[in-house]
Protein backbone atom coordinates (compact mmCIF):
# COMPACT_ATOMS: atom_id res chain seq x y z
CA UNK A 1 0.00 0.00 0.00
CA UNK A 2 1.13 3.27 -0.47
CA UNK A 3 0.93 6.04 1.58
CA UNK A 4 1.23 9.89 1.37
CA UNK A 5 2.27 12.77 3.83
CA UNK A 6 0.87 15.56 1.92
CA UNK A 7 -2.64 16.45 0.14
CA UNK A 8 -0.26 17.30 -2.76
CA UNK A 9 0.91 14.18 -3.35
CA UNK A 10 -2.62 12.91 -4.18
CA UNK A 11 -1.64 14.52 -7.71
CA UNK A 12 0.56 11.39 -8.40
CA UNK A 13 -2.33 8.83 -7.87
CA UNK A 14 -4.23 7.56 -11.11
CA UNK A 15 -7.89 9.30 -10.94
CA UNK A 16 -10.72 9.72 -10.74
CA UNK A 17 -9.93 9.69 -7.15
CA UNK A 18 -12.59 8.39 -4.62
CA UNK A 19 -11.48 9.94 -0.86
CA UNK A 20 -12.74 7.99 2.07
CA UNK A 21 -12.21 11.17 4.62
CA UNK A 22 -11.82 10.54 8.68
CA UNK A 23 -9.96 9.79 11.44
CA UNK A 24 -10.79 6.36 11.09
CA UNK A 25 -8.98 5.22 14.96
CA UNK A 26 -9.72 1.56 14.88
CA UNK A 27 -11.10 1.50 11.29
CA UNK A 28 -14.39 -0.18 12.68
CA UNK A 29 -17.54 -1.52 10.84
CA UNK A 30 -18.77 1.96 10.77
CA UNK A 31 -15.66 3.19 9.39
CA UNK A 32 -15.34 0.21 6.55
CA UNK A 33 -18.79 1.60 5.48
CA UNK A 34 -17.10 4.51 4.82
CA UNK A 35 -13.94 2.98 2.99
CA UNK A 36 -16.59 0.91 1.41
CA UNK A 37 -18.59 3.44 -0.28
CA UNK A 38 -15.38 5.23 -1.75
CA UNK A 39 -14.34 1.77 -2.77
CA UNK A 40 -17.32 1.45 -4.67
CA UNK A 41 -17.14 4.61 -6.87
CA UNK A 42 -13.41 3.69 -7.27
CA UNK A 43 -14.73 0.47 -8.98
CA UNK A 44 -17.63 1.58 -10.78
CA UNK A 45 -15.24 4.56 -12.57
CA UNK A 46 -12.10 3.34 -12.98
CA UNK A 47 -10.75 4.98 -10.12
CA UNK A 48 -8.55 5.13 -7.18
CA UNK A 49 -9.95 4.60 -3.43
CA UNK A 50 -7.93 6.85 -1.16
CA UNK A 51 -8.12 6.85 2.83
CA UNK A 52 -7.85 10.41 4.28
CA UNK A 53 -6.87 10.63 7.60
CA UNK A 54 -4.49 12.71 10.03
CA UNK A 55 -1.70 11.71 12.03
CA UNK A 56 -1.65 12.35 14.57
CA UNK A 57 -5.35 11.72 16.08
CA UNK A 58 -6.57 15.68 15.92
CA UNK A 59 -7.89 15.10 19.56
CA UNK A 60 -3.75 14.42 20.54
CA UNK A 61 -3.11 17.83 19.20
CA UNK A 62 -6.29 19.83 20.57
CA UNK A 63 -6.99 18.16 23.91
CA UNK A 64 -3.94 15.96 25.05
CA UNK A 65 -4.81 16.04 28.03
CA UNK A 66 -8.33 14.23 27.43
CA UNK A 67 -7.16 12.74 24.31
CA UNK A 68 -8.89 9.07 24.03
CA UNK A 69 -6.42 6.00 23.94
CA UNK A 70 -5.52 5.02 20.19
CA UNK A 71 -7.23 1.43 19.10
CA UNK A 72 -4.67 1.38 15.86
CA UNK A 73 -1.65 3.02 15.64
CA UNK A 74 -0.09 4.28 12.27
CA UNK A 75 1.67 1.49 11.33
CA UNK A 76 -1.49 -1.22 12.60
CA UNK A 77 -3.86 0.93 10.84
CA UNK A 78 -2.04 1.00 7.37
CA UNK A 79 -1.91 -3.15 8.00
CA UNK A 80 -5.67 -3.55 8.54
CA UNK A 81 -6.25 -0.59 5.50
CA UNK A 82 -4.41 -3.00 3.43
CA UNK A 83 -5.84 -6.21 4.25
CA UNK A 84 -9.48 -4.70 3.42
CA UNK A 85 -8.02 -3.84 0.19
CA UNK A 86 -7.27 -0.17 0.32
CA UNK A 87 -4.21 0.55 -2.40
CA UNK A 88 -3.26 4.18 -1.02
CA UNK A 89 -3.47 6.07 2.52
CA UNK A 90 -2.99 9.59 2.51
CA UNK A 91 -1.94 10.47 6.61
CA UNK A 92 -2.19 14.39 6.97
CA UNK A 93 0.00 15.57 9.55
CA UNK A 94 -2.25 17.45 11.86
CA UNK A 95 -0.87 20.09 14.22
CA UNK A 96 -2.23 23.21 15.57
CA UNK A 97 -1.94 25.20 12.35
CA UNK A 98 -4.21 22.42 10.46
CA UNK A 99 -7.01 22.74 13.05
CA UNK A 100 -7.07 26.57 11.97
CA UNK A 101 -7.93 25.93 8.22
CA UNK A 102 -11.41 26.66 7.53
CA UNK A 103 -13.17 23.58 6.20
CA UNK A 104 -13.74 25.07 2.71
CA UNK A 105 -10.00 25.71 2.19
CA UNK A 106 -9.31 22.11 2.86
CA UNK A 107 -12.13 20.78 0.10
CA UNK A 108 -10.44 23.04 -2.27
CA UNK A 109 -6.84 21.50 -1.45
CA UNK A 110 -8.27 18.22 -2.16
CA UNK A 111 -10.18 19.39 -5.26
CA UNK A 112 -6.64 21.40 -6.73
CA UNK A 113 -4.51 18.03 -5.86
CA UNK A 114 -6.52 14.98 -7.13
CA UNK A 115 -6.41 13.97 -10.76
CA UNK A 116 -9.16 14.19 -10.86
CA UNK A 117 -11.75 14.28 -7.71
CA UNK A 118 -14.52 11.70 -8.44
CA UNK A 119 -16.22 11.48 -4.62
CA UNK A 120 -15.59 12.00 -0.88
CA UNK A 121 -17.06 9.82 1.57
CA UNK A 122 -17.49 10.59 4.81
CA UNK A 123 -19.79 9.44 7.70
CA UNK A 124 -22.84 11.52 7.63
CA UNK A 125 -22.47 13.08 11.21
CA UNK A 126 -18.90 13.62 10.37
CA UNK A 127 -17.84 17.68 11.30
CA UNK A 128 -14.31 18.78 10.04
CA UNK A 129 -12.04 22.03 9.67
CA UNK A 130 -11.95 25.27 11.92
CA UNK A 131 -14.33 25.05 14.28
CA UNK A 132 -15.30 22.14 12.98
CA UNK A 133 -17.63 24.25 10.71
CA UNK A 134 -17.36 21.78 7.88
CA UNK A 135 -20.30 19.03 7.59
CA UNK A 136 -22.24 16.74 5.29
CA UNK A 137 -23.93 20.13 3.67
CA UNK A 138 -21.37 22.19 3.26
CA UNK A 139 -19.83 18.99 0.86
CA UNK A 140 -22.59 18.48 -0.99
CA UNK A 141 -22.81 22.60 -1.87
CA UNK A 142 -18.88 22.01 -2.65
CA UNK A 143 -19.36 18.66 -4.35
CA UNK A 144 -21.95 20.61 -6.60
CA UNK A 145 -19.74 23.34 -7.03
CA UNK A 146 -16.64 21.03 -8.19
CA UNK A 147 -18.63 18.65 -9.66
CA UNK A 148 -17.58 15.76 -7.16
CA UNK A 149 -20.02 12.94 -5.61
CA UNK A 150 -20.49 12.94 -1.63
CA UNK A 151 -21.56 10.22 0.32
CA UNK A 152 -22.77 10.82 3.72
CA UNK A 153 -22.93 6.99 5.10
CA UNK A 154 -25.18 6.68 8.42
CA UNK A 155 -23.79 5.40 11.91
CA UNK A 156 -24.08 1.77 11.50
CA UNK A 157 -26.08 -0.09 14.72
CA UNK A 158 -24.76 -3.81 15.85
CA UNK A 159 -27.60 -4.96 18.54
CA UNK A 160 -29.50 -1.66 19.06
CA UNK A 161 -25.87 0.50 19.70
CA UNK A 162 -24.27 2.46 16.98
CA UNK A 163 -20.95 1.08 16.63
CA UNK A 164 -18.08 3.49 17.61
CA UNK A 165 -14.40 3.41 18.94
CA UNK A 166 -15.48 4.96 22.71
CA UNK A 167 -17.80 1.54 22.79
CA UNK A 168 -14.93 -0.69 21.58
CA UNK A 169 -12.30 1.19 23.79
CA UNK A 170 -14.72 0.24 26.60
CA UNK A 171 -15.16 -3.35 25.02
CA UNK A 172 -11.42 -3.75 25.41
CA UNK A 173 -10.67 -2.00 28.64
CA UNK A 174 -12.95 -4.68 30.07
CA UNK A 175 -11.53 -7.86 28.13
CA UNK A 176 -14.85 -8.31 25.90
CA UNK A 177 -12.97 -9.66 23.04
CA UNK A 178 -15.69 -11.03 22.12
CA UNK A 179 -17.89 -7.72 21.59
CA UNK A 180 -14.25 -5.44 20.35
CA UNK A 181 -14.37 -8.20 17.50
CA UNK A 182 -18.11 -7.71 16.81
CA UNK A 183 -18.08 -4.32 16.62
CA UNK A 184 -14.57 -4.10 14.79
CA UNK A 185 -15.52 -6.82 11.57
CA UNK A 186 -12.01 -8.42 12.92
CA UNK A 187 -10.59 -9.92 15.67
CA UNK A 188 -9.06 -7.20 17.85
CA UNK A 189 -5.21 -7.26 18.15
CA UNK A 190 -2.02 -5.31 19.57
CA UNK A 191 0.69 -4.44 17.02
CA UNK A 192 4.12 -3.88 17.30
CA UNK A 193 7.92 -4.30 16.83
CA UNK A 194 9.40 -7.07 18.75
CA UNK A 195 12.74 -5.03 21.24
CA UNK A 196 15.23 -6.84 23.26
CA UNK A 197 14.11 -7.17 26.74
CA UNK A 198 15.41 -8.27 30.50
CA UNK A 199 16.00 -12.23 28.56
CA UNK A 200 14.66 -13.68 31.79
CA UNK A 201 11.95 -15.70 29.58
CA UNK A 202 14.97 -17.65 28.17
CA UNK A 203 16.73 -18.32 31.43
CA UNK A 204 13.67 -19.87 32.68
CA UNK A 205 13.82 -21.94 29.69
CA UNK A 206 10.62 -19.78 27.89
CA UNK A 207 11.74 -17.39 25.72
CA UNK A 208 9.72 -14.19 24.88
CA UNK A 209 9.29 -11.76 22.52
CA UNK A 210 9.07 -8.31 24.13
CA UNK A 211 6.50 -5.87 21.53
CA UNK A 212 6.60 -2.63 21.91
CA UNK A 213 3.23 -2.17 21.02
CA UNK A 214 1.66 1.06 19.14
CA UNK A 215 -2.06 0.59 20.98
CA UNK A 216 -2.55 2.84 23.25
CA UNK A 217 -6.01 0.95 24.40
CA UNK A 218 -4.64 -2.30 26.07
CA UNK A 219 -7.22 -4.91 27.60
CA UNK A 220 -6.56 -5.95 31.46
CA UNK A 221 -3.21 -6.77 32.41
CA UNK A 222 -2.91 -10.50 32.95
CA UNK A 223 -1.49 -13.81 31.06
CA UNK A 224 -3.45 -14.51 28.05
CA UNK A 225 -3.36 -16.74 25.56
CA UNK A 226 -3.09 -15.43 22.30
CA UNK A 227 -2.06 -15.97 18.80
CA UNK A 228 0.99 -13.96 17.18
CA UNK A 229 1.30 -13.18 12.95
CA UNK A 230 4.59 -13.46 11.67
CA UNK A 231 4.29 -12.45 8.35
CA UNK A 232 1.18 -14.36 6.86
CA UNK A 233 1.70 -17.04 9.34
CA UNK A 234 -1.02 -17.19 12.92
CA UNK A 235 1.39 -19.33 15.84
CA UNK A 236 0.08 -20.18 19.03
CA UNK A 237 1.56 -18.96 22.11
CA UNK A 238 0.79 -17.06 25.61
CA UNK A 239 1.62 -13.93 26.24
CA UNK A 240 1.98 -11.71 30.10
CA UNK A 241 0.95 -8.36 29.98
CA UNK A 242 1.85 -6.79 33.12
CA UNK A 243 4.47 -5.50 35.38
CA UNK A 244 6.56 -7.99 35.91
CA UNK A 245 6.43 -7.94 39.89
CA UNK A 246 7.89 -11.18 40.69
CA UNK A 247 11.52 -8.97 39.05
CA UNK A 248 10.67 -5.37 38.73
CA UNK A 249 9.26 -2.92 40.87
CA UNK A 250 7.04 -0.01 39.04
CA UNK A 251 7.71 -0.91 35.79
CA UNK A 252 5.64 0.23 32.82
CA UNK A 253 3.25 -2.37 31.51
CA UNK A 254 5.11 -4.08 28.64
CA UNK A 255 3.57 -7.61 26.25
CA UNK A 256 5.75 -10.51 26.99
CA UNK A 257 4.80 -13.40 24.16
CA UNK A 258 5.87 -17.28 24.20
CA UNK A 259 5.43 -18.94 20.76
CA UNK A 260 4.78 -23.25 21.43
CA UNK A 261 6.77 -24.76 19.33
CA UNK A 262 8.93 -21.81 17.67
CA UNK A 263 12.36 -20.53 17.22
CA UNK A 264 14.25 -18.04 15.34
CA UNK A 265 15.17 -14.22 15.95
CA UNK A 266 12.53 -11.71 16.06
CA UNK A 267 13.94 -8.86 17.48
CA UNK A 268 13.26 -5.86 14.89
CA UNK A 269 10.12 -8.15 13.16
CA UNK A 270 6.82 -6.76 13.42
CA UNK A 271 4.34 -9.08 15.03
CA UNK A 272 0.67 -8.74 15.43
CA UNK A 273 -0.80 -10.47 18.36
CA UNK A 274 -5.04 -10.93 19.05
CA UNK A 275 -5.85 -12.14 22.41
CA UNK A 276 -7.84 -15.57 22.26
CA UNK A 277 -8.50 -16.04 26.21
CA UNK A 278 -7.77 -14.64 29.51
CA UNK A 279 -6.18 -16.71 31.71
CA UNK A 280 -5.27 -15.44 35.09
CA UNK A 281 -4.49 -11.98 36.39
CA UNK A 282 -0.60 -11.36 37.04
CA UNK A 283 0.77 -12.40 40.57
CA UNK A 284 4.19 -11.69 42.33
CA UNK A 285 5.91 -15.13 42.84
CA UNK A 286 8.41 -15.76 45.82
CA UNK A 287 11.00 -16.57 43.63
CA UNK A 288 11.90 -17.57 39.88
CA UNK A 289 11.29 -20.95 40.52
CA UNK A 290 8.18 -20.33 41.50
CA UNK A 291 7.03 -18.33 38.54
CA UNK A 292 8.89 -20.97 36.35
CA UNK A 293 6.70 -23.60 37.66
CA UNK A 294 3.57 -21.28 37.13
CA UNK A 295 4.58 -20.39 33.66
CA UNK A 296 4.44 -23.68 32.68
CA UNK A 297 0.80 -24.25 34.62
CA UNK A 298 -0.05 -20.85 31.94
CA UNK A 299 1.47 -23.34 28.56
CA UNK A 300 -0.69 -26.09 29.12
CA UNK A 301 -3.67 -24.09 30.10
CA UNK A 302 -2.94 -22.15 26.97
CA UNK A 303 -2.52 -25.14 25.01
Amino acid sequence: MQVLRSIDALSSIPGPLALAVGVFDGLHLGHQEVIRAAQEHAAQHHGTAVVVTFDPHPAHVLRPGSAPKLLCGPRHQQLVLSHIGIPCLLACPFTTETARTPATAFIHQLVEAARPLGCISVGYTWNFGHKREGNIHLLMEMGQEHDFAVYGVPPLKIDGEIVSSTLIREAISTGNFTKAATLLGRDYSVFGTVIEGQKLGRQLGFPTANVDVENEQLPPLGVYAVQARIESVWLPGVANLGRRPTVTENAEPSLEVHLFDWSGDLYGKDLEVRFTKFLRSEMKFSGLDELKAQIQRDIAAAK
